[in-house]
């Protein structure tokens, strides 16, 4: 990734994360009740559909790494799938949400509320009900798993999209109207466009995060039973109970060779073509090159074949055409109705309301406020872990971020590494953690939370980096005329500088050790269990155990601590950067 990216990635991860905080004003926890309500019925309804639990024969699977291509395929397959289906939710959500206030009202603060429940979360609950739309077959488990996958990319993708649309440029935006496009033709004339280069960037990171979190998808463990699929994640949780090192190696070798290849083969060219769909004044440093695009221009049959698609687009554009008579129509201010909109916050209010009577009566009569205040008290272990993990992190990476993103020869290398680091699953460390605590005579709640932050501590880096590459040249010498130095540099040039990156890049790590947590405060290696006591381990324990309704519980005490952390922490310090640290 050239220096350029790395300044068009600061600005639209900042933009995203603005508008993915602040638009849903006290919304997201009036819907919050009304998620949780939700995730409880699932809950209810999974436990119910557990028992007739029928996924037909199941596969055997082996550690012979003649089988790794085969599973790398099915892996990828099954990732691309899940891709496919979070750019259209993330295409249809920034449509409904950007044209629309009253769907903006709501389905802003959902998706907020959606982004804190764990990918664990929703594959525990969802797991039966895929399997009971397919009984005795595993077409029902690889849905489940798809979906999985789908819920850890596709969130960051809608939100993307969305900040596109609502802030493509007023001269773009009139220029539409002068043309009269029709809302299909601005849709891909115009929307698809400006929002291009920010997708690609979110695409990439969404299947790092699919990468994450892929042993927990394709081995499932639910209602005390084992579903494994073909795949990458399912070789690494095998060798996991068989304590294979070796098998382990070769599944990292084959995730780097997979992740380089559509690294190569898909990302690349993408980005390459769509520099040409950056809103810029001035050209970038580095223009985005790719062989894989080169050769596609250069082979005939090729070529052909984009011609032959981009005609039926064309075709498109003229059959969904805007009807006029040639004459310019006056502006037509609609003036929504402030009758409509209040009845529709009425109706979210009473729902909201309903909800928090009925989870109320179920804490009182199915739970007892004893396990609702020993779920709270785990909470707060796992914040206490998260927040000095992410402290412990932003003093090692921020240096170094800063350093890389001042020399942009290093930056231009960053993007594969960061890629393959934050794709890492923490389940490849679980023999090192487990050797290593039992051999020392280590406490596991202390010493298992380092697996928590692994995985998402690349998000601080490459966000510093991102934030150092956009620090003006003019600035860097006027620094150095000054003679800033030692602390007075970092508190007057380089914190100021990166600090709106910095929160950006802790946002995301943070949100990521909470999904962590659930795998990384309940390890096992072979007949070997350690566990960390927290929320992560709770839910971990119920899902094995098959307790829906408590894992809903605890998925949705979560969604509490994260939406809280959001409101009260990230927000501020995102009004703070836009006030007094950034220029």
């Amino acid at each position: 990734m050239t220096t350029d990216s790395f300044k068009n990635t600061s600005s639209t991860l900042k933009e995203a994360e603005n508008l993915a905080i602040a638009p849903s004003g006290i919304w997201d926890l009036v819907l919050l009740p009304i998620i949780l309500l939700i995730l409880l019925v699932l809950g209810f309804g999974a436990e119910e559909m557990a028992k007739p639990f029928l996924v037909g024969t199941p596969i055997e699977l082996s550690l012979d790494a003649a089988n790794l291509p085969y599973y790398l395929l099915r892996t990828i397959l099954r990732m691309f799938i899940a891709l496919a289906f979070s750019v259209v939710f993330a295409f249809g959500f920034a449509l409904l949400a950007s044209r629309s206030k009253a769907a903006e009202k709501v389905l802003v603060p959902i998706l907020d509320i959606l982004q804190s429940i764990p990918v664990l979360g929703f594959l525990s609950i969802t797991v039966t009900g895929f399997i009971a739309l397919f009984p005795g077959s595993l077409l029902g488990v690889e849905c489940a798993a798809i979906f999985a996958i789908f819920t850890a990319q596709a969130w960051n993708m809608a939100f993307s999209a969305y900040q596109s649309f609502k802030t493509i440029p007023a001269e773009l935006d009139e220029a539409s109207r002068i043309f009269k496009l029709s809302p299909w033709q601005r849709f891909w004339r115009l929307d698809i466009p400006v929002s291009m280069p920010g997708m690609l960037w979110n695409m990439m990171m969404s299947m790092s995060g699919g990468w994450f979190f892929l042993v927990a998808s394709e081995a499932i463990t639910v209602a005390n039973q084992d579903i494994k699929l073909p795949g990458i994640g399912s070789y690494i949780a095998l060798a996991i109970d068989q304590r294979d090192l070796g098998a382990i190696g070769l599944a990292i070798v084959t995730m780097l060779i997979g992740i380089t290849l559509y690294d190569q083969l898909f990302f690349r060219p993408l980005v390459a073509w769509a520099d040409k769909f950056r809103f810029e004044e001035g050209d970038g440093e580095v223009t985005p090159k790719s062989w894989a695009l080169n050769l596609w221009r250069r082979t005939v049959w090729l070529q052909q074949l984009g011609l032959g698609v981009i005609k039926l687009f064309e075709s498109s554009f003229r059959f969904f055409r805007k009807r006029t008579d040639g004459t310019v129509a006056p502006a037509k201010n609609i003036i929504p109705s402030h009758h409509v909109a209040r009845g529709w916050d009425v109706l979210v209010i009473i729902a909201a309301c309903s909800a928090v009577i009925y989870l109320v009566k179920y804490i009182h009569t199915e739970v007892g406020l004893t396990e609702v205040l020993h779920i709270l008290y785990l909470g707060v272990l796992t914040l206490i872990r998260v927040v000095v993990l992410i402290a412990i992190a932003i003093v090692i990476w921020v240096p170094i971020g800063i350093w890389i993103g001042l020399n942009p020869r290093i930056a231009e290398h960053s993007q594969a590494v960061a890629q393959f680091l934050a794709a890492f699953p923490a389940n490849l460390l679980f023999p090192i953690a487990v050797v290593g605590i039992l051999h020392f005579k280590l406490d596991p709640n202390i010493w298992l939370s380092p697996l928590i932050i692994f995985g998402t501590q690349w998000y601080i880096l490459f966000n510093v980096i991102a934030g150092a590459s956009t620090i003006p040249v003019e600035l860097r010498y006027a620094a150095d005329n000054l003679g800033l130095k030692a602390w007075t540099k970092w508190r007057r040039y380089y914190l100021p500088a990166i600090f709106p990156s910095l929160v950006t890049g802790a946002l995301t790590a943070t949100g990521g050790s909470w999904n962590a947590s659930i795998v990384s405060e309940y390890v096992t290696w072979g007949d070997i269990t350690l566990k960390a006591e927290g929320l992560g381990s709770y839910i971990a324990e119920m899902t094995t155990a098959g307790d829906f309704p408590r894992i809903a519980l605890g998925i949705g005490v979560m969604c509490i601590f994260v939406i809280g952390f959001n409101r009260f922490i990230w927000r501020r310090l995102y009004l703070l950067s836009e006030k007094g640290l950034n220029f």
